[in-house]
């Protein structure tokens, strides 16, 4: 806590250039000063390597393209936006994958940021995007350039974001086990995460954010998961490090693929992730 305290006081001797980043530094400070003390088991990222964080998120989903912080995946039927591609559904849209982006407006609301003016005038928060067509034809309409523009300038709360998505997990991730796999698996996910920092951390943040906690009913293929839980029960029998970490998540993405619907074509999808997950490794 006196860390924090020198910190905040450091804050006001910055020069005016870093305003922008001043403010993330000190919703940063706070956030993890209100972190509870379970989750001390958690390395924190300082603030360079939550900007490294960011980068390698964005570079991951959208190779860093400016355009690309609105798709539409060919294959999907929903957007995907913002430098962590959250998910959104229109009004009354069912579907397996968790949806993000009203929890990530939700989220900027919070901590008192204000939307684009049609975004706050969108009543339930739907998207307003009924398909793929619309979407693209929409492209570039003054709100999809304005929500692109807003995107691009609030990327530090998008990786906030992310992060607390990971320590807000944890108490549901461990809690539908049986006792008998509980403190194995729990185990492995605290050497997974104090390892090679801060690479450990990003392989378990990325992770959840990119294939959710493994602990949604609806995220199921012929009754298996693919999320952060299943990899680690997974890697049960292996050493928890980070390379047995990215053999067991591919192992379980290439049985996600071979479980998919064959009209999904997920196999199209399978070396970029792949690829994505040896991001994980620091000799990448």
């Amino acid at each position: 806590m006196l860390f924090i305290f020198s910190m905040l006081r450091a804050l006001t001797k910055m020069p005016s250039i870093s305003i922008s980043f001043n403010s993330f530094l000190l919703l940063l400070l706070l956030q993890i000063a209100a972190i509870p003390v379970a989750s001390g088991q958690l390395p924190q990222f300082n603030s360079q390597q939550m900007n490294w964080l960011g980068d390698r998120v964005f570079a991951n989903e959208c190779n860093r393209n400016f355009s690309c912080l609105t798709s539409w995946n060919e294959g999907e039927d929903f957007p995907s936006l913002g430098i962590g591609h959250f998910i959104w559904y229109s009004s009354q849209q069912n579907e397996r994958f968790e949806e993000t982006f009203p929890i990530l407006l939700a989220f900027y609301k919070k901590h008192g940021y204000e939307l684009p003016a049609w975004l706050e005038a969108l009543e339930n928060l739907d998207s307003p995007w009924q398909n793929r067509e619309q979407f693209l034809a929409d492209f570039e309409s003054h709100r999809m350039q304005q929500l692109r523009e807003f995107l691009d300038s609030t990327t530090e709360l998008q990786v906030l974001f992310i992060v607390e998505r990971l320590h807000n997990s944890t108490a549901d991730l461990f809690r539908e086990l049986e006792p008998s796999q509980q403190s194995s698996v729990e185990a492995s996910f605290y050497e997974i995460a104090n390892s090679q920092t801060p690479y450990g951390m990003y392989a378990l943040i990325d992770y959840v954010h990119f294939k959710g906690t493994g602990t949604a009913t609806s995220e199921r293929y012929q009754g298996e998961g693919w999320g952060l839980l299943q990899v680690l029960l997974e890697l049960q029998g292996s050493t928890a490090n980070l390379d047995d970490f990215v053999a067991a998540a591919t192992r379980v993405l290439k049985r996600r693929v071979a479980n998919a619907p064959s009209e999904r074509k997920e196999q199209r999808w399978i070396a970029g992730w792949t690829n994505r997950l040896q991001t994980y490794l620091p000799s990448q």
